[in-house]
């Protein structure tokens, strides 16, 4: 569709930037307008509180859903694929060759897995905003506002023992209490093989057609216990048809649609393409030590298959940026509700100015945007440990409103149980990447930055990654767990390599870190606030807020779209996988594992594999359920297509597209690739 017709529609409709089967919508304000004349279809409530209900948040990164009254969790294999790395060994390979458990007893606990179900929302924006007074400076402001968001998470989860976060809407035009109840004995149940889960490697991802069986099951327990949701999904093995009313609800990470144009243009000229280059740097870093053998493989190919699908993101959402209709079209927007507050007086007297305050902000951080990305120590889980320890053991020592973010009250229980996972850690790999992140940096800032005269000491990065690393204990959780309880003096005291480096560091980014706080976040906070007011002053709640990696319902349809001088069917089948694989001479990335082939001629060919929609989704997607109006799931989030990236700051309802897993397709593999009767009747509610 013409860009200067979606415009004059909006503008008839006042939907503000909202097209037809747009938007990442909270479930306090539903898009119930929209469905009503686009589908006439009204969610009720009931529906509602189900659908929220039966809905789950993996906070190692992604969506899912319980699909049965026994604790049953779906969700994508690229998900799981973490949690399978840390229960492998080098002589069980559970990324490569998937994983079964044929009963209850077999299923594998995860060392460091948690999922989340939100209980309740409560609005909390007065209730912050009060404790801002009239005569506060910029940074005092954003101390108290701060210290009250902490207050208000620790009297929830004093009162209710649920998770709260209080969770920031519209870039602070609101501010709401999320309460989640919280599961940290999850235990898998079954996970493909790798090549079934992502056939077609980097090349097919973020493309359509697919034929992923990105698909793999936990089951939660609690106490020991199997729980028994009172919500969870039914399964509808026909999975969705073409042009039929669908919805996903799950949890995106993050979008930047409501950015201001300044901010969008210093993310294309200057923010992404410096990730882009260290995107490629990482991947060099991990494909030189992957190199040193199959083991070395092994432990590398989650850590580099994330930075490959980052570098992949990215570069789809640069070229998005560079194109002149992106920029163009977010101009307009921002134009319009920048001339409807300048002809209220009203209007413009209280929000016209954050615009402009917001415009030198951008100019300060185009100057120290570098050198806070590379002053930091980047890649290693170790030294995220040993940093983590040194703040931990200062900030609990404080009272609970001047703490660090991360170190609240409300916050300190998940981060423990981050700091004291027993999955294993791999010093080989540990060194390769704290080695290649300092010398990263030393190119970068160069050796006369202050950061890297703390961190190098004039010495080689490999050798004083090899110093701290080499010595450490910190791979050990007892160790971590021990220095934790010992408290600030033990750790001021202690002689481990890799603490004490830390220590040395922590002043320095303290620093910087004050500085950014009382200089960039206390000013860009409140202008983002007016803006946000301005927002609903001019459209209401016609807006959706950008995704926070918190609960939101999407809608759409199952609907192909025009591709390359062509038409992508909404759906395609294992015919198609059968000849993907075949006109690729079955290699590498295209290669169909043998259980496949020795069960071919049981499969029904025409059975759907992957689908699309027109529904609204980013990163933090994966894993979520796709449902009809019945509640009932029809297929599983795993992709995006390449049209979709720069959904991140702008939708295209023409083509871009969400790519899922077909219901019937995750049937037919359990039945007859896996011979996993077992779980497929329990899938199916039989």
């Amino acid at each position: 569709m013409n860009k200067k017709k979606v415009f004059i529609i909006m503008l008839i409709l006042n939907f503000s930037v909202t097209f037809p089967d747009e938007g990442m919508w909270t479930f306090d304000n539903p898009p119930t307008k929209h469905l009503m004349e686009r589908y006439n279809f009204t969610p009720t409530q009931e529906w509602l509180d189900h659908v929220r209900l039966s809905s789950v948040r993996f906070m190692d990164g992604g969506s899912g859903s319980f699909i049965s009254p026994n604790g049953l969790v779906m969700t994508n294999h690229h998900i799981a694929v973490g949690q399978l790395q840390k229960i492998s060994t080098p002589k069980k390979d559970y990324v490569k060759d998937g994983f079964y458990a044929l009963s209850q007893k077999e299923e594998r606990k995860c060392p460091d897995l948690e999922i989340n179900v939100v209980i309740s929302m409560e609005e909390v924006t007065q209730n912050v905003l009060s404790a801002i007074k009239k005569d506060m400076d910029e940074a005092e402001a954003l101390k108290a506002r701060k210290a009250r968001i902490a207050k208000i998470e620790k009297e929830s989860l004093d009162k209710t023992g649920l998770r709260s976060n209080v969770v920031s809407l519209y870039h602070g035009g609101e501010y709401w209490l999320y309460r989640y109840k919280k599961y940290t004995d999850v235990r898998l149940v079954f996970a493909p093989e790798r090549q079934a889960a992502y056939f077609g490697g980097d090349w097919d991802n973020f493309t359509y057609p697919r034929y992923d069986l990105d698909v793999a099951f936990f089951r939660v327990y609690e106490n020991d216990k199997l729980v028994k949701p009172k919500h969870y999904f039914k399964w509808n093995s026909k999975g969705a048809s073409e042009d039929e009313l669908v919805f996903v609800t799950g949890n995106p990470g993050n979008t930047d649609r409501l950015l201001t144009h300044t901010q969008l243009t210093f993310h294309r000229d200057i923010l992404y393409p410096m990730l882009l280059k260290n995107t490629g740097k990482q991947i060099e870093i991990l494909r030189r030590y992957m190199k040193k053998g199959p083991e070395q493989t092994r432990r590398g190919i989650v850590r580099v298959f994330y930075v490959e699908n980052s570098k992949k993101a990215r570069t789809g959402i640069l070229q998005g940026l560079r194109d002149k209709n992106l920029p163009a079209t977010h101009k307009k927007q921002e134009d319009e509700l920048r001339k409807k507050v300048s002809e209220n007086p009203e209007w413009k007297k209280e929000y016209s100015d954050a615009w402009d305050i917001i415009d030198s902000i951008t100019e300060l951080e185009k100057k120290i945007v570098k050198d806070r990305f590379y002053s930091r120590l980047k890649g290693s889980d170790l030294a995220w440990f040993a940093q983590t320890i040194v703040r931990y053991v200062t900030e609990v020592t404080k009272p609970d409103a001047d703490r660090l973010d991360g170190y609240h009250d409300s916050e300190l229980e998940e981060l423990r149980f981050n700091l004291f996972s027993p999955a294993p850690i791999y010093k080989d790999r540990e060194e390769a990447l704290l080695a290649g992140n300092l010398q990263i940096s030393l190119d970068e800032l160069g050796a006369k930055h202050e950061f890297i005269k703390i961190a190098l000491k004039g010495s080689a990065p490999v050798k004083i990654a090899e110093k701290v690393i080499s010595g450490t204990r910190l791979d050990n959780a007892d160790f971590r767990k021990k220095l934790i309880k010992d408290g600030e003096k033990a750790v001021k005291k202690s002689k481990d390599p890799l603490i004490a480096y830390a220590r040395k560091l922590d002043p320095y980014l303290r620093k910087i870190e004050k500085w950014d706080r009382d200089n960039i976040e206390s000013v860009i906070t409140p202008a983002s606030e007016k803006i946000a007011k301005a927002r609903f002053a001019v459209y209401g709640k016609n807006v959706y807020p950008d995704a926070t990696f918190t609960l939101r319902l999407a809608y759409g349809s199952a609907t192909g779209y025009p591709m390359n001088g062509t038409k992508a069917p909404y759906k395609t089948t294992l015919y198609g996988l059968f000849d993907r694989a075949i006109s690729f001479d079955q290699k590498e990335d295209f290669r169909l594992p043998k259980r496949f082939w020795d069960n071919k001629d049981k499969l029904d060919l025409s059975t759907p594999v992957n689908f699309v929609s027109t529904c609204d989704v980013v990163g933090g997607n994966s894993g979520s359920p796709v449902i009809n109006k019945n509640a009932e799931i029809v297929g599983l989030i795993f992709d995006g297509n390449i049209e979709s990236l720069t959904g991140k700051f702008i939708f295209d309802k023409e083509k871009n597209r969400a790519v899922a897993v077909h219901c019937a397709y995750i049937i037919e593999a359990l039945r007859k690739l896996y011979d996993f009767n077992y779980l497929a009747d329990e899938v199916e509610g039989k």
